[in-house]
């Protein structure tokens, strides 16, 4: 693969041992001639990243959530190294970061292209979740009243405290602990789960890529909130549609070239995986 000669670092400064991180990988990189920039702040302002080859993101996963839309924009390709305490997103831990930085930097890696979630609601307010978009009361948890169509064929009213948009990347994430499917990052779907539904039928929904989804508030006493990756909030007027997507931008996230997904997902979801002698017999 190409190599990495410009490189920005965000660096999550509240994160146990990212700055310390940082400075090694950093001083690597300027000793094998990399152009570097490095900031604090996240989420990125517009065209941040333009002109880079690569953004190191040292933190957890919500420090890369706040890279993501950028780098989308941007087609920057994200090397996230983990200094949080999950870590799916940012799949480098702080060892294999200063194992294989100057790898990656030379072109050891190869670039996993994914998908993101475009939602609209209304004119002028737009924004690009990589995980999920999350829909509920504006003030609290209380019951919410929501019609959902795909193509605008009816699906169904859903009487619960929200609904969950996500994507494969963030089935993990939010959607896994509403008791929300796992699925395959390079699937091209995306999952919507009820947050605690009232009618017990009501469980996620798989939608295809091409889908348009539109979501009507249907209780008159409250106002809806739309969270992007829980990170930037989209306001929703009265009457408003919600509309969901898959947008035409992916995400290029930077990964080991002997990188496994579901190597990575039993070891954060602590699945057993190790097969006995008698196992492999059989």
């Amino acid at each position: 693969m190409k190599p990495f000669r410009k490189v920005a670092f965000v660096v999550n400064e509240d994160k146990a041992g990212a700055p310390e991180l940082a400075r090694e990988l950093i001083a690597a990189a300027r000793q094998v001639g990399v152009q570097l920039e490095q900031t604090v702040r996240f989420p990125l302002p517009t065209d941040y990243l333009k002109g880079f080859d690569a953004c190191c993101v040292i933190g957890g996963d919500g420090t890369l959530l706040g890279v993501a839309r950028e780098a989308a924009h941007q087609q920057v390709p994200i090397i996230g190294v983990n200094r949080g305490s999950l870590g799916f997103l940012t799949t480098f831990s702080a060892e294999e970061a200063r194992a294989h930085f100057l790898g990656l930097l030379g072109g050891e890696y190869r670039i996993a292209f994914r998908s993101m979630l475009e939602c609209s609601t209304g004119p002028g307010s737009y924004d690009l979740a990589l995980n999920d978009v999350l829909i509920k009361d504006e003030v609290n948890s209380r019951l919410v009243r929501l019609e959902v169509q795909a193509d605008g064929e009816l699906v169904t009213d859903y009487t619960c405290d929200g609904l969950i948009f996500s994507t494969p990347t963030g089935s993990t994430a939010y959607n896994l602990s509403a008791g929300g499917p796992l699925i395959y990052p390079d699937a091209a779907v995306i999952a919507m789960t009820p947050i605690c539904p009232h009618t017990l039928s009501n469980r996620s929904i798989i939608f295809r890529e091409q889908v348009c989804l539109r979501v009507l508030n249907r209780s008159s006493a409250s106002r809806l909130l739309v969270a992007m990756d829980g990170q930037r909030d989209l306001k929703v007027g009265v009457g408003s549609p919600i509309e969901i997507t898959i947008s035409k931008l992916k995400l290029p996230l930077a990964q080991r070239v002997d990188y496994s997904h579901f190597s990575v997902v039993r070891t954060k979801l602590k699945w057993s995986g190790a097969l006995g002698e008698e196992d492999r017999i059989r």
